[in-house]
C-alpha cells in the first residue's frame, strides 16, 4: 500500500472516532442512552460520512490545513458539522444548534488529541511517568 493511501486511512480513522464521540456527546438524552442503538447508529453515521469527506479533502489543496493544528481543528468541526446535518435532523427546537454544536466538540476533540497525541503521545507517557514513577 502506498505512503499516499496509508495516511488517507490514518486520517479517517482519526476522523471517525472524533465525530462520532462528538455525536454522542451533543444528541440529547446520549448519556442516558448510551447503550441505546439509535443513538450509536446515528453517531456512526455521522462519523463514517466525516472521514469520507475528509479523504476526499486529501485529493484538493485542502489538505495543507492538515498540517497544522488548528487548520486541522477547523476542517474536522466544519466536516463534522456536515455529516451530522446529513445523517439525522436536529433534536434540538432551533434547526441546525446540534450540528454546529456537534462540530464544535469534534474540533476540540481534534484539538486535544493534536496536543496529547503528539510526537508519539511524548505528553501522555510523561505524565504517566510522573504518576506511576
Amino acid at each position: 500500500m502506498s505512503s499516499d493511501w496509508k495516511y488517507r486511512l490514518k486520517l479517517f480513522v482519526q476522523r471517525f472516532w472524533q465525530p462520532t464521540s462528538a455525536c454522542m456527546t451533543c444528541m440529547p438524552g446520549s448519556w442516558g442512552n448510551i447503550l441505546s442503538l439509535v443513538h450509536w447508529t446515528i453517531a456512526l453515521q455521522t462519523g463514517l460520512f466525516t472521514g469520507l469527506l475528509a479523504i476526499l479533502l486529501t485529493f484538493t489543496p485542502a489538505v495543507k490545513l492538515y498540517e497544522h493544528r488548528y487548520g486541522n481543528a477547523l476542517i474536522v468541526g466544519c466536516l463534522t458539522a456536515l455529516g451530522d446535518a446529513y445523517s439525522h435532523p436536529s433534536h434540538y427546537r432551533f434547526p441546525f444548534v446540534e450540528h454546529v454544536a456537534t462540530g464544535v466538540v469534534s474540533g476540540l476533540l481534534a484539538l486535544a488529541a493534536s496536543y496529547l497525541f503528539a510526537d508519539r503521545a511524548r505528553r501522555i507517557r510523561a505524565a504517566w511517568a510522573r504518576v506511576f514513577g
